[in-house]
């Protein structure tokens, strides 16, 4: 029996594509079954079960249909339903970012950890920011920061400026297209209220990203809904996994303060080299693992002269 042989309850709807999720071996079944049925009816999660036998009509099965199918060939659903919750946000989100995980809150973490002192006016730069997730959190959960967030891609920019204006806190974020660390020179010149002195060297109490790091040769094996719908550009991290970090942990003294911040999402496996690459520039390096237990983020305080 298919979805349009008969008039189904959202119940019977929803227990059919379970069945059908589960056995293509999708990863969360029934969360994905119930965000694309809350889609297509136009409802909340929360309603699917206050009211169980509420009949799909002709139209809102046509629309489940096709949600599901597009999940069924392997279409994540965050980019279905072009959006993505990220801590106290709902992200727009599409192909042009790569899609927020939970891990990546560990950052925003960081980030809240260091400015628990006394650090009126903190200003953070978030490299890579895809679609602004950390730059947003921070913004939003720091009074009075300042946030630069760069790309090198335009669309992505857009996103991010989107949600920044959805936060309520697109004045305190100034988005700026370009090379990883390179677009700050000229964005942060911009800003003299926060430059110490002439030129763009020591200005920033944060340097923060989520940069590509799996290496070319594993991306191809990583899940289809990974390898085949995100942008592999935000996924590449050369040869190694370490190249982009590498640039990031390079160049980033050069714009932090003495006692400045430097948080970088990594893989897996990389702690101890992305730590080794630190040390000459650094003092407490610090591991932090995700909820998996896993080492997932990696902080660094400039050291002092």
């Amino acid at each position: 029996m298919t979805l349009a042989d008969k008039v189904w309850t959202s119940a019977e709807a929803l227990a059919w594509t379970v069945s059908r999720f589960t056995g293509a071996a999708i990863e969360q079944p029934r969360l994905d079954a119930e965000l694309l049925l809350a889609e297509a009816l136009g409802c909340d999660r929360v309603d699917l079960y206050a009211n169980p036998d509420r009949s799909l009509g002709v139209e809102e099965r046509a629309r489940y249909r096709g949600l599901i199918q597009r999940r069924l060939d392997g279409e994540p659903v965050a980019y279905i339903l072009e959006r993505k919750a990220f801590r106290y946000l709902t992200l727009a989100v599409s192909p042009a970012v790569l899609i927020p995980r939970p891990e990546t809150e560990l950052l925003v973490e960081a980030v809240l950890a260091f400015a628990a002192g006394d650090r009126g006016g903190l200003v953070a730069a978030d490299i890579g920011t895809g679609s602004g997730a950390v730059a947003v959190s921070v913004a939003r959960e720091i009074d009075g920061a300042r946030v630069y967030a760069t790309d090198v891609s335009e669309e992505a920019l857009g996103l991010a400026s989107e949600n920044a204006k959805a936060a309520g806190v697109s004045d305190r974020i100034d988005f700026l297209q370009g090379d990883l660390l390179e677009p700050l020179a000229s964005g942060i010149a911009r800003v003299p209220d926060i430059a110490e002195a002439p030129g763009i060297a020591g200005t920033l109490d944060v340097v923060v990203s989520n940069p590509p790091y799996i290496p070319t040769a594993e991306i191809d094996a990583l899940p289809a809904e990974i390898s085949r719908y995100e942008p592999r550009g935000a996924l590449d991290g050369g040869a190694d996994g370490l190249s982009v970090l590498r640039r990031i942990i390079d160049a980033a003294p050069d714009f932090l303060r003495p006692g400045g911040l430097l948080a970088l999402e990594i893989g897996e496996a990389q702690a101890d080299a992305v730590s080794t690459m630190m040390k000459d520039r650094f003092d407490q390096i610090t591991v932090l693992r995700d909820l998996a237990g896993l080492d997932r983020v990696v902080t660094g305080v400039v050291a002092r002269p």
